[in-house]
């Protein structure tokens, strides 16, 4: 205690005897308190995702090559339509690694059909001939991953649509155009229409991408998800296939049933209503709200890559095209329509090929 009591008074002493150097000697520490508070602010805003409106100029082409030109060709086809640039503060190199398959992961994130159609380079060489969900599919390589990925293969007129917001355009999106796009299939008719249309503008959710998802889930034809299935002694309806998980058919449709039973899906109206709700809080409201986000999980949340709707690789492209066709069918393609466009760093200056 004594010396503790010492070392007191030499302090004080020394305050006394010298107020000028402890003035500034404080005064020193206090500033380099700020300076490293600043410091930390900096670099954690560095980090940050963000989201600015392209003007035309606003866009550093150094830094990521052979976005601007193809920007502004789409711009200049549709004045009416705006671009805003995600800067999702990710390597390109790393996203590429995080959804790729490795050994570490038991279920690959991206899938394709085990088809001649596509490249053997898109085959994956970790489980290369493994078969995945109803058998039918196989693990996409890295090189295949690139190319659905690199958002200056997509910044086209027949891609573009997977980089719309997902949001409801009072004017944009009419029955008449879902009646045009859903003739003869499963969701023909007046009453699913106007279920759609209703429960898109409810929800803020583009009803055209509602259509085009129901069709990437089922087909044209529909499947027994969308046409009714027997479980428990009652008919189910699970359009969005939501919850379908199993390695064969038999246990996809059973997962599937399970679900569609506990909410009460008991007429495909319910199922496709229960569906959009499921979708929108799941997906749009975690930032999700494009085909392509929701299919690569680039945005920062609990985690990020795992949180994808589909594994399906080609989906966003084939959803895009739907919703394309639904808006040229119905003469609102060239609606006030806003594109989320990923920005990536370290892009390569060469566009990813197939």
């Amino acid at each position: 205690m004594y010396k503790e009591n010492n070392l007191i008074r030499k302090i004080i002493k020394t305050f006394k005897e010298n107020p000028k150097k402890v003035r500034n000697f404080v005064i020193a520490v206090v500033v380099l308190i700020i300076i490293s508070i600043l410091t930390s602010i900096l670099v954690e805003e560095s980090k940050r995702q963000k989201y600015v409106e392209y003007d035309g100029e606003n866009l550093n082409e150094a830094k990521y090559p052979g976005y601007k030109e193809l920007i502004d060709k789409l711009k200049e086809a549709h004045p009416n339509w705006t671009f805003t640039l995600f800067y999702t503060k990710l390597d390109w190199n790393v996203v590429i690694d995080n959804e790729g398959h490795s050994d570490t992961r038991i279920y690959p994130l991206n899938l394709i059909p085990d088809s001649s159609d596509y490249p053997e380079g898109w085959r994956c060489e970790v489980d290369k001939d493994k078969r995945f969900d109803n058998g039918t599919w196989i693990c996409a390589s890295d090189k295949a991953i690139e190319y659905k990925m690199d958002p200056r293969n997509i910044l086209n007129e027949d891609n573009v649509f997977q980089f719309k917001e997902l949001d409801y355009s009072e004017g944009a999106q009419t029955i008449e155009g879902l009646n045009e796009i859903t003739e003869g299939t499963f969701l023909e008719g007046d009453s699913i229409s106007e279920a759609i249309i209703e429960a898109g503008k409810n929800s803020d959710l583009d009803p055209y991408f509602i259509a085009s998802r129901l069709i990437q889930e089922q087909g044209r034809g529909g499947t027994t998800l969308s046409k009714g299935y027997e479980y428990n002694d009652a008919i189910v309806y699970n359009p969005f296939n939501i919850n379908a998980i199993g390695n064969s058919r038999e246990e996809i449709i059973e997962s599937a049933a399970s679900y569609a039973y506990e909410q009460g899906w008991d007429t495909l109206e319910k199922a496709i209503i229960g569906g959009i709700d499921f979708m929108k809080e799941g997906y749009i409201n975690e930032g999700q709200n494009t085909l392509y986000l929701q299919k690569f999980d680039v945005v920062k949340q609990e985690g990020l890559y795992e949180h994808q709707y589909m594994q399906n690789l080609l989906a966003p492209t084939s959803e895009a095209s739907n919703m394309k066709d639904i808006y040229e069918s119905s003469g609102t393609v060239d609606s006030k329509l806003n594109f989320i466009i990923p920005l990536y760093e370290n892009m390569p200056e060469e566009v990813s090929e197939e």
